[in-house]
């Protein structure tokens, strides 16, 4: 039998695998003009129609009028890590799971003209379209790079602010991201993602079909950590100064036509995510004299 270690490590890699995959959906969706992320756009009505709650309405729209449709289509955030980091010109910074460059374009604008913007993605599809999409936008100080967010492909202390939008928790390796994240910051750096936590006020037991269904991990929902868990995370990668704000708390109502999307029973499901899962800033920072 599979030793526990061998059991992870094909989680981990199942895991990876479907998020890759729909990823690509998702890129190749997106390219092709179509602005839902519930399938086909012909079904729905309204230019952004979309059955997920988590990833709706979250740009206003003087940040998306400058860019390219496709970026703000392939958008499957659950926040805006843009409007959440305080970006100054000439700083360096990372997005952790870039998909079609939404956030990475929108940083390079506000780090012009000596900063720069990494974006990472493990998805060959969102990488092209994120390319395309900075090629028709002219922005010269942006990069993206193929890679996972659990080993960085970039030296240590090489960028001044991470973001990620609602990405960590499709790890099923969270410690190693966080570890990652803290090695590529400069002392003194800010790490500041949207992610969804478990709220800790609104504690119980998950249901198990939830934490087992890949659908919803790629949703951002089975994989979301409990805040104190977040928390306890951040700081043993040795952050400091962390901090976690609620952007959007999520009701029976708002998941139930995402989870009825998803094949999955909303009737048995949306009880257990009643008020349960928030979309949340998430703060934090490498000590000015980080040991690590």
């Amino acid at each position: 039998m599979a030793n526990d270690s061998e059991n992870t490590a094909v989680t981990i890699k199942s895991i990876r695998e479907e998020v890759r995959a729909k990823y690509a959906e998702a890129a190749r969706r997106a390219a092709g003009g179509s602005t839902s992320c519930c399938g086909d756009s012909s079904s729905h009505t309204g230019a952004a129609s979309c059955c997920d709650p988590i990833t709706a309405n979250l740009y206003d729209a003087a940040q998306t009028s400058a860019l390219p449709d496709a970026a703000v289509a392939a958008s499957l955030g659950c926040g805006n890590p843009t409007a959440l980091a305080q970006l100054s010109p000439g700083e360096t910074v990372l997005d952790l799971g870039s998909g079609g460059g939404i956030d990475v374009l929108l940083s390079a604008r506000r780090v012009a003209p000596n900063g720069k913007a990494y974006g990472l993605d493990m998805t060959d599809e969102m990488l092209a379209l994120a390319r395309e999409n900075q090629q028709k936008m002219g922005v010269a100080n942006a990069e993206f790079l193929k890679g996972e967010i659990e080993n960085i492909p970039l030296p240590e202390k090489s960028v001044d602010v991470v973001i990620s939008n609602c990405v960590i928790n499709l790890s099923a390796d969270k410690d190693r991201v966080l570890r990652e994240a803290f090695r590529v910051l400069r002392p003194g750096g800010r790490f500041a993602v949207s992610d969804v936590v478990v709220r800790d006020d609104a504690r119980g037991p998950l249901s198990a079909e939830i934490r087992r269904s890949v659908e919803l991990w790629i949703g951002c929902v089975a994989g979301a950590l409990e805040e104190s868990e977040y928390r306890a995370k951040l700081a043993a990668a040795g952050f400091t100064e962390i901090e976690i704000e609620h952007t959007r708390v999520y009701s029976v109502n708002d998941a139930r036509p995402f989870l009825a999307s998803a094949g999955i029973d909303a009737d048995s499901i949306a009880p257990h995510v009643d008020g349960k899962f928030a979309s949340a800033f998430i703060r934090a920072r490498k000590p000015a004299r980080a040991t690590q």
